[in-house]
């Protein structure tokens, strides 16, 4: 009887882990497919490509589904085996997470919008959009480190990205700057140029929600809710853990 209890537990513990590792993997599928939408439709715009955009934004169905079938497993999971301590963290932040990842869906295919807008107005003119490549780059590998970070439960991969935030932000205010002038010396430059604006400040919120998705991991790994938190303060909890 003892040992018909012993086997059911293992069983049950394994299946649980099982559970939890398929959250893990829907969670990496959902974040590669989001990247790629924000790889995408920067690429539409660069080359004039709006067939391309508008796949991006059909595609965005993709990702809302990811999200709703993760969030459903996640309820599962934690109704069915009632987790506690890390293992309820890390359920809990892959909902967090997953919500993150959403939005950043919505970015992409908000930017996917405005390069068809871009390439069907006559009046805009060519331009290398050198800004918004440097800018999509960065928070791309935002997004991939703080991914790399949830799967590694790596907290100072996960601050690393949160540095990175300022970083994106500061460029982000010059590559509207840049836009502002090109504005003013030419007014039919405006239209494109306002385009361009909001397309930048499409990337930029994509940052945020990288940094979002690194603090989702630090709770998720020390227990500890690390949100509208300055960067340096961050930075002393993480050493207080690690003493």
């Amino acid at each position: 009887m003892v040992a018909d209890k012993e086997t059911y537990s293992r069983h049950i513990s394994h299946k649980f882990n099982e559970e939890l590792s398929g959250l893990k993997d829907q969670l990496l599928t959902m974040g590669g497919l989001v990247e790629q939408q924000v790889a995408d439709a920067v690429e539409a715009l660069i080359n004039a490509d709006s067939g391309e955009a508008q796949r991006v934004r059909e595609r965005d169905y993709e990702v809302d589904q990811l999200e709703v079938g993760i969030d459903e497993e996640a309820v599962r999971v934690i109704a069915l085996r009632q987790p506690a301590a890390s293992d309820l963290r890390l359920v809990m932040s892959v909902i967090k997470m997953v919500a993150d990842l959403e939005r950043i869906g919505d970015e992409a295919k908000k930017i996917a919008k405005l390069a068809i807008a871009i390439v069907e107005d006559d009046a805009v003119q060519p331009r290398s959009y050198v800004e918004v490549r440097h800018i999509a780059n960065h928070v791309r590998g935002m997004v991939r480190d703080a991914l790399d970070a949830f799967t590694r439960f790596d907290t100072e991969a996960a601050f690393s990205v949160m540095r990175e935030d300022d970083a994106v932000d500061d460029e982000y205010k010059s590559a509207a700057r840049a836009l502002m002038t090109h504005m003013m010396e030419d007014p039919r430059n405006i239209s494109g140029c306002m385009n361009q604006m909001w397309i930048l400040r499409a990337l930029e919120r994509v940052g945020d929600h990288a940094d979002n998705l690194a603090e989702h991991v630090i709770f998720m790994v020390k227990g500890t809710d690390v949100r509208h938190t300055p960067v340096e303060e961050v930075e002393q909890v993480l050493r207080k853990h690690d003493e």
